[in-house]
């Protein structure tokens, strides 16, 4: 697919041990010509961790892009009416973000730019992340299958001999499931042993 004059929402959300994973998914887009608008949740702005400092993750994203990162629901807001985007990527989307997605909670970056692209009836990919997609969580992510626009980059469990209920995308297929989004099609197969890609 030719990304030349698209463009790409890349949200990231708080699974923190999976942006060094992200970010170069985030550089072939800019490589192959799309235009990257970052968005972040409050907690990749405000959290530091031992997978790295909000300050360098930030300083990565504006880098990578070139553009300012879409951090607050009133900067997410325009990306409705303004239809700015072709495909919204969030990866990694985490628990939290799937049960909110999944339940019509909009109290975050991520998520207003999220419903934003649903309300232009235009492909939302989810690159999951969650220790609970097997557990309380599997019912919100059965909710979002089924919904209309929206597309995951195939997941399996990642660790099942010590986090049985955990679920991680494989994230360097988030481009293959967006060039597969804006045809109308989920990439498959959806399920796949993720551990033994890790």
């Amino acid at each position: 697919m030719d990304w030349h004059g698209r463009t790409v929402g890349f949200a990231l959300t708080g699974s923190h041990c999976t942006f060094a994973e992200v970010m170069p998914q985030i550089e072939r887009f800019v490589r192959a010509g799309a235009q990257v608008i970052p968005i972040a949740s409050y907690t990749l702005m405000t959290t530091d961790t031992r997978f790295g400092t909000s300050e360098d993750w930030q300083k990565q994203l504006k880098d990578i892009t070139g553009n300012d990162i879409i951090s607050t629901i009133v900067d997410a807001e325009p990306l409705g009416p303004s239809k700015l985007l072709d495909v919204l990527v969030i990866a990694p989307c985490t628990g939290n973000t799937t049960s909110k997605l999944a339940n019509a909670l909009t109290e975050s970056p991520v998520l207003m730019a999220a419903k934003a692209q649903m309300r232009n009836q235009r492909p939302l990919v989810l690159a999951i992340s969650t220790n609970d997609g097997l557990g309380l969580n599997a019912a919100n992510i059965a909710k979002l299958l089924v919904a209309k626009n929206i597309y995951f980059v195939p997941f399996g469990q990642d660790a099942p001999n010590v986090k049985a209920n955990s679920l991680v995308s494989r994230m360097d297929l988030i481009m293959e499931a967006c060039e597969e989004a804006l045809q109308g099609r989920q990439l498959q197969p959806l399920l796949i042993e993720r551990f033994n890609y890790s």
